[in-house]
């Protein structure tokens, strides 16, 4: 026997029996499970630490699309169990994981960069400088109205002319305005 516990009590063998029972029935392999992450951020970028033991670059996948980060992949089991070979305990991890992340505004997605060394994927997201607020400048007419209180007459600033006559640079809108005035003198 592989496997002996500190204490030989006839529960340990039945509860090791029932956890076999339940992977055998429900099994791990071919099942889900959650990497751990740990995630951190500084001045210029946020970095994603996901622990994968036992997986390789090429069964893992990272895609950022619309603000959100995904990370999936597969870890197979390579148990094979035979008359020589047989498994006492398994609490290894098997099958396919995907984690997603909401990423904040003011990242660059087409800047995210992964990494895997020893078992850890670290996924850098580099910051954006967020964009500021700009000043639009507001343009006026060239040639501002100003209307006298009571007289009822329009005077042109940019020429310094009263305008009680009609005159061809006025528009309709100053003309149908001196005829309104006139009209309640």
């Amino acid at each position: 026997m592989l496997y002996r516990m500190t204490t030989s009590a006839p529960i340990f063998g039945l509860r090791r029996e029932i956890d076999r029972l339940f992977e055998d029935t429900f099994g791990r392999e071919g099942g889900t499970f959650t990497p751990a992450v740990d995630i951190k951020e500084n001045e210029q970028e946020i970095s994603l630490e996901i622990e994968l033991p036992g997986l390789k670059p090429e069964n893992v996948e990272v895609m950022a699309d619309n603000g959100v980060l995904t990370i999936r992949g597969e870890k197979q089991s390579e148990r094979k169990e035979g008359e020589d070979n047989r498994y006492q305990v398994v609490e290894r991890s098997y099958g396919t994981f995907v984690r997603t992340f909401q990423l904040p505004q003011g990242v660059d997605e087409d800047q995210i960069k992964g990494e895997f060394e020893n078992g850890v994927l670290t996924v850098s997201i580099p910051k954006a400088a967020l964009p500021q607020p700009k000043r639009i400048q507001i343009g006026g007419r060239q040639q501002k109205e100003q209307a006298t209180v009571g007289s009822g007459n329009v005077s042109n600033q940019s020429t310094g002319k009263a305008s009680g006559k009609n005159s061809t640079n006025m528009s309709q809108r100053e003309r149908d305005n001196e005829k309104m005035a006139a009209s309640s003198r």
